[in-house]
């Protein structure tokens, strides 16, 4: 009942084609790293962002907070993160690992055109802390579940995502100046590919294979 008034609302039927086109869509949801920087058509970011708010959430909190970073002099000192902290992950590797982990390309932050810093809020009033008191951690994954709708979205329109996670999360909030309750999840780049690929970049460069789910499948 919607304003003291029945609301008939039908379960919609998903045809057997759309089905096919999101398990292709699932399959082609590539992380990019290579974009042109030709800028995104006139309210198509505010479109993809005004999908990804109807992601579900603990407590219907929506404890996510995006920033569009838009100041070339921001932009800067979040590529200097991505390079430091870029060149501290290499020492981490011995010998071949660390030659091949120098080539590979791991970010698009300075071909993009459109950058997303997406926080998650540590204490929203919004929710009065329904189901988030023994799982705190939900609102975070609130806050994913938010980006991965977000993904989707975006590249059901042709549109690239690249996820960013070699940063200093510290340094991202200070640059943009955020509430101190806000907690860095994920830095989004954003654009048309340069490039389009079924199968994950770190495959291709030999980093890593997807495993088979029966070695993630557990039955107790």
């Amino acid at each position: 009942m919607v304003g003291g008034a029945n609301v008939d609302v039908s379960r919609p039927e998903f045809s057997r084609q759309f089905q096919k086109d999101f398990e292709t869509l699932l399959k082609w949801r590539r992380d990019v790293r290579r974009f042109k920087s030709d800028p995104l058509p006139e309210g198509a970011l505010e479109h993809l962002l005004h999908l990804a708010d109807l992601a579900p959430s603990v407590g219907n909190s929506q404890p996510w907070r995006i920033v569009v970073v838009e100041a070339p002099e921001n932009r800067a000192e979040v590529i200097a993160s991505f390079e430091a902290e870029n060149e501290e992950a290499a020492k981490h590797y011995d010998d071949d690992k660390a030659q091949l982990y120098r080539q590979l390309k791991l970010a698009g932050l300075k071909e993009a055109p459109v950058h997303l810093a997406i926080f998650s809020d540590d204490d929203p009033e919004q929710g009065y802390g329904l189901g988030r008191l023994t799982m705190h951690e939900t609102l975070a994954y609130s806050t994913v579940s938010m980006v991965h709708t977000f993904w989707l979205a975006a590249r059901a329109e042709g549109i690239g995502v690249g996820w960013v996670s070699i940063l200093d999360p510290e340094v991202v909030a200070k640059v943009l100046q955020v509430d101190a309750s806000w907690r860095l999840v994920a830095y989004l780049c954003v654009g048309f590919p340069e490039e389009e690929h079924i199968d994950p970049e770190l495959e291709r460069a030999r980093w890593q294979s997807r495993s088979p789910l029966e070695t993630r499948l557990f039955r107790r």
